[in-house]
């Protein structure tokens, strides 16, 4: 049986994949990804993302293979490892997760009354017999339109500590969802884990979706 492994702290994400019929083991990586992505400043936003989502894969990856854990050893015998990272880009400048309430407060007066993208990038790394067998990567994107909400409304929502560990200082599956006024694009991939893109490279290292859905 082929072992899902999603390297990622987040519950959303989490859940995405479990409400999608799959249940994934999780490590998360001490990967430094506020210095990896000013080393990427550069590069085009898509290709940012998608490069942080594959330095991710890397690390766990590397973390898989140093285990004695027995779970882990059957994903590095026959398993995939699921990585993301999210950004918003706003006006032609990306933004990660503001971690402090002052920067969350400063995004969300910029956010309000306007329109982003927010970027997901994703990486899909399959493992067999103890190494690496194929890695494909890609990003999605989906357009959010924030709410022309007052300073009162931000304050409120800062003050519940929400946003300051998600990217873009919001969520659509929880408080935040009430301020925004609307999404085009891919709902899963807002919330942290595009299910669409992620089968799609899921075929591209010969897994099918449906083999992992839990019975």
């Amino acid at each position: 049986m082929t072992r899902v492994l999603l390297g990622s702290a987040s519950p959303a994400r989490r859940g995405v994949l479990r409400a999608a019929g799959i249940d994934p083991l999780v490590l998360v990586s001490d990967l430094d990804e506020d210095a990896l992505a000013a080393g990427l400043a550069d590069r085009p936003a898509a290709e940012v993302v998608t490069e942080l989502a594959k330095a991710k894969g890397a690390a766990i990856v590397a973390q898989v293979l140093a285990s004695a854990d027995p779970e882990l050893a059957q994903v590095a015998a026959d398993g995939v490892v699921l990585t993301c990272d999210s950004m918003l880009l706003l006006d032609g400048e990306l933004a990660g997760k503001p971690k402090t309430p002052a920067v969350a407060r400063e995004r969300w007066r910029r956010m309000r009354g306007h329109t982003g993208e927010l970027l997901t990038g994703h990486t899909v790394t399959r493992m067999r017999d103890g190494a690496v067998a194929q890695v494909s990567a890609g990003t999605r994107g989906t357009r959010i339109s924030f709410s022309d909400v007052s300073d009162e409304v931000i304050d409120a929502y800062v003050a519940t500590g929400e946003p300051l560990q998600v990217a873009g200082a919001f969520t659509l599956d929880g408080l935040g969802g009430w301020l925004l006024d609307g999404i085009d694009g891919d709902p899963s991939s807002v919330i942290g884990i595009s299910l669409p893109l992620t089968r799609e490279l899921l075929g591209e290292v010969g897994v099918s979706v449906t083999d992992l859905w839990r019975r």
